[in-house]
């Protein structure tokens, strides 16, 4: 399997536990979104509290952009960059692209 398929794999792998996740006192489902020929992989979460407040939000957004998985919005407290360290991927393969250009460096993941 070559490094590309091999990404996709993890990334969704990575995404699926998050998709199971349940909320206390909210009817809300998180749902992936997946599209494969721009490698873009979405984890949304939806619903209602109380069937008042509408929730909709981005709670994992990742791209795989020149052979590295850029994690683009993170709302996870465990860490995605962890998950996929856990799955094979070598950290000069992550890029945090929610930290500006400049603090990349200090992350101790790829700059882009």
């Amino acid at each position: 399997m070559d490094t590309l398929a091999r990404y996709r794999q993890i990334v969704r792998t990575v995404l699926k536990p998050l998709t199971e996740r349940t909320y206390s006192g909210l009817d809300v489902v998180n749902e992936a979104v997946y599209d494969t020929e721009h490698d873009r992989y979405l984890v949304i979460s939806m619903g209602w509290q109380r069937g008042v407040r509408r929730i909709y939000h981005n709670l994992a957004h990742l791209e795989i952009i020149d052979g590295k998985i850029w994690i683009q919005r993170d709302g996870t407290e465990e860490g995605i960059a962890y998950a996929l360290e856990e799955a094979g991927v070598s950290k000069s393969d992550i890029v945090l692209g929610f930290h500006p250009e400049d603090v990349r460096p200090d992350t101790g993941y790829a700059v882009a």
